[in-house]
């Protein structure tokens, strides 16, 4: 028998080394190498292998063919719109959030929303009585539903060429046990073992493979990096356990954009999607109050309306606060230093505070007018017409700048019932669309927006 072979594993970015070493040289980290076993053990049952004995052989460029694969159209509309219009044959997606935050609620309804594609759902951290519950709490039942308890990817393997599911979801990778690997679950090397068994079985097979995984304390997928780029697709599932709202967002899509965006409302039986989510995202009050913008975004290819709340008062201590819930703290910086320099608002020695409704976070710079109009209106104690909303980039000089996408923008709120949006004027130099409904008010300077709604 050959000599057991041992290597050392960072548990924090994957790197191997040949010994053990105090700090890893990849991430920096200290006290993070383990010692993991290489060779394979003999008489074990072992994880996936090559079911065809055709190899593939290199083709010519030309003679490839340039079809587009399949999609598979799910039941959920807001999943399809964020992978890029359904599920790829073969692809592999690695779906990451916070404990609680409902990814099993997500994956089971898709299996049991999937009625006619067989699906088998392998479970390694719930029992069947528990899904059993999860399902009857959710209301749905699916007898191409398959489910299935079980950690060891032999056994997994060995169903799966039985079965011959047209989907599968493991829940979770990080509770997966390679027989290759002899390591405790949850290791690098198991981790990587087994995803890259499933990732195997899913190109050969063409079965579309979906991955939920842990996630660390500072918010990154656990495991090696190396997983990320193993896997076709890495969805983040957001949110706040003390809020509705959960957002499902690409960070890596080979088969569409990764600017999409799905929202989701978690209720009592389960996860229902948002198609209106402008309506959703601003409060509605009985009377106008200060501190208080819509600003038109873009999330991907969808228009949303946006609210901006923020509140504007005088220092208690020395030093002013900064606080940004939603919004890049200093993209807020650097707008009150521009309406401090260039427009003369003298904030700079009061407490700001800015929060986005709905807990979302936008990364748009269109909202950068809908911002500082909030915190105008908050220092003035003037609330601005609920009727108007804003769609501009600001400057560091104090211009308006223009934006993209300035007609899709127009049409959500005027869809929305809002009479004016207040945008650049430059962005109407190639504008020709007429709308009745809504009166459009070009600026170029923020205090000429200033004046208009606070004179």
């Amino acid at each position: 028998m050959s000599k057991t072979k041992t290597a050392f594993f960072c548990q924090k970015c994957g790197v191997q080394s040949p010994k053990w070493i105090g700090k890893c040289p990849s991430c920096h980290e200290w006290n993070t190498y383990v010692e993991e076993v290489l060779e394979k053990p003999s008489g074990k049952l072992s994880g996936y292998t090559r079911t065809s004995t055709v190899s593939v052989r290199p083709k010519k460029l030309d003679d490839i063919s340039t079809k587009e694969s399949p999609r598979y159209k799910t039941a959920i509309c807001e999943f399809d719109r964020v992978l890029g219009g359904g599920v790829v044959a073969g692809s592999v997606m690695l779906i990451g959030g916070e404990p609680g935050i409902g990814k099993s609620t997500l994956m089971m309804q898709l299996a049991l929303k999937a009625k006619n594609i067989k699906t088998l759902y392998v479970s390694g951290e719930e029992s069947e009585v528990q899904i059993r519950m999860r399902s009857e709490r959710l209301g749905l039942t699916n007898p191409q539903c398959i489910i299935f308890t079980e950690t060891d990817t032999g056994n997994i393997f060995h169903h799966l060429n039985e079965i011959q599911p047209g989907m599968v979801v493991v829940d979770s990778v990080q509770s997966m046990i390679s027989p290759s690997v002899e390591s405790s679950a949850g290791s690098v090397s198991q981790i990587r073992e087994s995803a890259s068994e499933f990732i195997r079985y899913a190109k050969e097979t063409g079965t579309p493979v979906f991955l939920v995984g842990h996630i660390t304390k500072d918010g990154s997928l656990a495991g090696p990096k190396l997983l990320e780029h193993m896997v076709d697709t890495v969805l983040v599932f957001e949110g706040d356990s003390h809020h509705i709202y959960r957002i499902l967002r690409a960070t890596k899509n080979r088969y569409g954009s990764t600017s999409e965006l799905g929202i989701f409302q978690m209720q009592a039986k389960g996860l229902f999607e948002v198609s209106n989510p402008s309506e959703l995202l601003m409060s509605h009050y009985d009377k106008s109050l200060s501190g208080i913008a819509v600003s038109a975004t873009i999330e991907g290819i969808r228009p949303l309306m946006i609210e901006t709340q923020a509140l504007v008062s005088s220092a208690v201590y020395g030093t002013p606060q900064r606080s940004s819930t939603g919004f890049d703290i200093r993209r807020l910086n650097m707008l009150l230093a521009v309406l401090e320099k260039r427009c003369g608002f003298r904030i700079g020695a009061k407490d700001v505070f800015l929060n986005i409704a709905g807990g979302i976070k936008v990364n748009d710079p269109a909202t950068d007018l809908g911002v500082i109009c909030s915190i105008l209106s908050s220092n003035e104690d003037s609330p601005i017409k609920p009727n108007a909303c804003f769609a501009s980039e600001i400057g560091l000089s104090g211009e308006l700048r223009p934006v993209t996408r300035i007609e899709q923008r127009i049409a959500e709120a005027e869809k929305l019932g809002f009479n004016e949006i207040y945008v650049s004027k430059y962005n109407m130099k190639n504008y020709h669309t007429k709308h009745e409904k809504i009166k459009i008010i070009t600026f170029n300077k923020i205090e000429q927006v200033f004046n208009r709604l606070f004179a």
